[in-house]
């Protein structure tokens, strides 16, 4: 299974359970897999949505710092890494 870095954790909204992801390379598209690591631990999920300025969107690219619903709270600069087969 190999791993792509795709950005880092800029701020995590724990009343919503939200974290914000800057994307650094590649994309993030609705259904990716991927892996979140930082000091916290580690964390592995599917993306269920990817909201840009609270308007929902299908993939994101290097620049754009978007939102995703996460299970567990992530910290600031944990790094997100997308799984590809």
């Amino acid at each position: 299974m190999a791993e792509q870095e795709i950005g880092v954790i800029t701020r995590y909204f724990d009343r919503i359970g939200v974290a914000a992801i800057d994307i650094t390379a590649g994309s993030l598209r609705v259904g990716d897999t991927i892996r979140i690591e930082g000091q916290g631990g580690e964390l592995e999920m599917a993306v269920d949505s990817i909201q840009l300025d609270r308007a929902q969107i299908e993939e994101a690219v290097p620049g754009q710092e978007v939102g995703i619903k996460v299970p567990s709270p992530v910290r600031r600069k944990d790094l997100v890494y997308k799984i590809v087969d």
